[in-house]
């Protein structure tokens, strides 16, 4: 019997040491296998809820849009309207909800990260705090995330934000823009604002929530790599990453950037390390483009607990907007 356990048991390590020796050379056959690790826009999480319907989260001020930044790729919108609005939103359909942009508050374009959808709960209680401050907040699924049709990729992305972007911008009036990027989202918002900017025509302000440098500085310094210390997982793992396309080069878009710039960054954040962060903020605080803006990082403990996703419960968080 004790040789049997033994066998059996020798044959499941063998077997885990084959799968965990394979996976390396199956993602560098297969670099789209390394996209899809990047994007986890096939995780979709809530699972069982209908994006027609803000409303069933808790959000009665929100209308839901459909808007198509190019052939063959159509993507879902939730527009929340501020709090003060919200008796007035009750029973209005989308043209009221876009003449409303026009009214006198400001509006944030918040871009969501990787893995599940707009209607996300950390996501939703964001908007919901943003909203009773003041807020338009309009969000979105990029292309092949959600309800959203299409196949995801970065020049995808970015285009998507683009196109919601100069879709608020002709409705706002002279309201203020910002545009909030969270965690892969910032690599967007980057993206973003840097070609805003290079057309000048940039956001009010740029807010990046638990940023990280590039890509490929995230993908080595993610907690939940198993292979970071792999021989050759540069080559094995990251150089996939960018023949897919993937760059998300936040540090290189900040030296092009020249608008405000307040980031955000809990230092027990799991997913992207806090030093990522303080380093983009370096980065972008010696940079030429912004000597005429502020740029200012507010860390939050990690006695606070807010970690990648909870920043939103800070009790402090209107005074940093303000």
């Amino acid at each position: 019997r004790r040789y049997g356990l033994w066998f059996r048991l020798r044959k499941l390590i063998l077997w885990l040491l084959g799968v965990y020796i394979a996976i390396p050379f199956l993602v560098k056959l297969c670099p789209a296998i390394q996209a899809k690790l990047v994007f986890l826009n096939f995780v979709r999480v809530p699972y069982f809820i209908d994006l027609k319907r803000p409303q069933d989260q808790g959000l009665n001020h929100t209308c839901n849009y459909y808007l198509q930044p190019e052939e063959d790729v159509t993507i879902g919108v939730w527009h929340t309207v501020p709090a003060a609005l919200w008796k007035n939103a009750r029973g209005k359909d989308q043209p009221w909800f876009e003449e409303a942009l026009g009214f006198s508050h400001p509006v944030i374009l918040y871009l969501h990260g990787n893995a599940g959808t707009r209607g996300g709960d950390h996501r939703v209680e964001l908007y919901k705090v943003l909203s009773s401050l003041g807020y338009h907040v309009v969000t979105f699924d990029y292309r092949g995330w959600g309800d959203s049709i299409g196949s995801p990729s970065e020049r995808g992305m970015t285009y998507d934000a683009l196109h919601v972007f100069d879709w608020i911008k002709a409705r706002s009036g002279d309201n203020p823009v910002y545009i909030w990027g969270h965690s892969l989202g910032t690599g967007v918002a980057t993206n973003l604002v840097r070609r805003l900017c290079e057309r000048e025509t940039p956001p009010d302000a740029l807010i990046l929530e638990s940023p990280f440098t590039n890509i490929r500085e995230e993908a080595r310094s993610h907690p939940f790599s198993i292979y970071r210390y792999f021989p050759g997982f540069d080559w094995f793992f990251l150089d996939p990453i960018t023949t897919s396309g993937i760059k998300f080069a936040n540090d290189e878009n900040v030296k092009y950037i020249s608008c405000s710039l307040l980031i955000l960054h809990a230092e027990d954040d799991p997913v992207v390390p806090f030093h990522l962060g303080k380093k983009l903020y370096n980065i972008a605080a010696t940079s030429q483009s912004f000597r005429d803006y502020k740029v200012q990082f507010v860390p939050f403990h990690t006695d606070l607990g807010y970690r990648h996703k909870y920043i939103y419960r800070s009790p402090e968080l209107p005074r940093i907007l303000r």
